[in-house]
């Protein structure tokens, strides 16, 4: 790729195209060759523009004159983008760096969170989407990378950064985000543990064990019952009791494991973050538990870059860890020298605003780790709402009240709707107080998707519209809103010195 002396944007020329005063986002100007290539803001909507001539300037779509082309935030002016400039292509994490999941669902925050990881060597995953979060705001895992793509050229970020299929539960739409360009897959093996065998009584338990077809118990006892294995300091037994109750729990996820990574990890072209998360279940991850599985990943050569357990405590939406951080960094003890024995890195999610166990996890792990948050960046856009216009505020606020009954169904929340202070009862400049209420944020976090894709009886949406243009107007109130947020995080995890 040949750079060469930066050409003129006449700007007075594109506001007269776009009848509207023109913003040229300068971090974003970049030269290939006779072609110079921004990012600008005209109104509330943005553009690519390409100036000059070249292959780049044939390549993007939109409308030319004067050579210059005025060209549209689609998918295809993106992969064109990734071809000519590396750094808007998402990859995985190869280097092993402190990581973060920066799930934006509005796909307009990683401007914010870019400017939050200054001075940091974190690798972020700006692209991060669950089907479920998909689903809520009607986007496609192709928005979602197009979204970022076109941020961390606005932002002029180089330093690289990850796509996540998050918690993604089967090889259709594992394949899908691998196809779209996923850096990193979550794969969610929760409908393959089975949540009832840890609550069995022993005899019970037995029953249901001797039940299992003889030949896997054979393997399994064989391998592991009544071992004894050293993990750091300590010594975990894998006695037969507890390894009866581990087999029946996890050996189907397991297997459903390997099967996904036979199928799409191992003989990718391209390097991909693979991470099992087995944080989906009621009942806490046993370090012993832990170090079962993750024998067997190593015995079947399953190999994992980051896992996810079901940490003691409640990891809840939008709020602090609930929990005795005692018990929590006693077992995280364990789970960091398992991770590390078999080397992997560990993964913490739903994990942000969980201030108090951040020091904790920079504390015991003194190494690489990933934390996953995602509604934090939209519960900062609702802030914003708040701060700058309270009618609209007002307005959804009411709204998700009315819908939490809908949404809590897909959340394990212990939201108290009875302890959030009544909307009449609150002055328009203490409307931004709520998103400092444990209640009020997990009503206005699990509400997301209504509060973004309801409409009225004639199929006009009731927020989406006003929402989205109050965030274009307040572009620069919103990063630092994130910047300010998300560096507290970092700070408080060693990310950010």
């Amino acid at each position: 790729m040949e750079i060469y002396e930066e050409r003129t944007l006449n700007i007075q020329h594109l506001e007269s195209r776009l009848k509207s005063k023109v913003l040229v986002y300068e971090k974003s100007r970049t030269n290939l060759g006779s072609c110079t290539i921004a990012m600008i803001k005209a109104g509330e909507k943005r553009y690519l523009i390409a100036s000059g001539s070249g292959p780049i300037f044939e390549e993007l779509e939109g409308d030319a004159e004067q050579n210059c082309k005025i060209c549209p935030l689609n998918h295809e002016n993106r992969l064109v983008l990734n071809t000519y400039l590396p750094f808007t292509h998402p990859v995985a994490n190869t280097t092993k760096r402190p990581s973060i999941g920066l799930g934006d669902r509005l796909g307009v925050a990683t401007p914010g969170h870019i400017r939050a990881l200054e001075g940091t060597s974190v690798f972020p995953i700006f692209a991060q989407q669950s089907i479920r979060e998909l689903n809520f705001t009607n986007r496609t895992f192709n928005d979602v990378i197009d979204a970022a793509s076109y941020a961390v050229f606005q932002e002029g970020y180089t330093y690289g950064f990850g796509a996540d299929g998050d918690h993604l539960k089967k090889s259709e739409e594992i394949k899908k985000a691998l196809d779209d360009g996923a850096t990193m897959i979550t794969l969610d093996s929760s409908e393959q543990i089975d949540p009832t065998i840890q609550n069995l009584d022993d005899e019970a338990l037995l029953a249901r064990y001797e039940a299992l077809d003889s030949e896997i118990r054979e393997v399994y006892e064989g391998l592991y019952a009544e071992q004894e294995f050293s993990i750091g300091t300590s010594t975990l037994k894998l006695d037969l009791p507890t390894l009866r109750r581990d087999i029946l729990t996890y050996h189907k996820a397991l297997d459903f494991i390997q099967i996904i990574y036979e199928q799409h990890i191992l003989h990718s072209e391209r390097p991909i973050d693979f991470e099992i998360s087995i944080d989906e279940t009621d009942t806490p991850t046993d370090p012993k538990s832990h170090l079962f599985i993750a024998k067997e990943l190593k015995r079947r050569h399953v190999i994992i870059s980051t896992l996810a357990p079901r940490f003691v405590g409640e990891f809840q939406k939008g709020i602090d860890y609930i929990g005795d951080t005692a018990e929590f960094e006693r077992q995280l003890v364990l789970h960091v020298a398992i991770a590390k024995l078999y080397r992997y890195r560990l993964s913490i999610h739903s994990g942000s605003d969980k201030f108090s166990i951040f020091p904790i996890l920079a504390g015991t792990i003194k190494g690489s780790f990933h934390v996953k948050t995602a509604g934090t960046n939209w519960l900062e856009a609702v802030r914003l709402v708040a701060q700058k216009d309270p009618a609209l505020y007002r307005r959804m606020h009411a709204h998700a009240i009315n819908r939490f009954g809908d949404a809590k169904a897909f959340y394990h929340v212990t939201t108290d709707i009875g302890k959030i202070p009544e909307l009449e009862s609150m002055k328009d400049e203490d409307l931004p107080s709520y998103l400092n209420d444990d209640n009020a944020r997990q009503l206005l976090h699990i509400t997301y998707g209504y509060l973004l894709e309801d409409e009225d009886k004639e199929g006009k949406k009731l927020f989406k519209d006003d929402f989205f243009s109050l965030i274009s107007k307040e572009e620069e109130h919103y990063k630092q809103l994130l910047n300010t947020h998300i560096s507290r995080h970092l700070s408080l995890l060693e990310f950010k010195k």
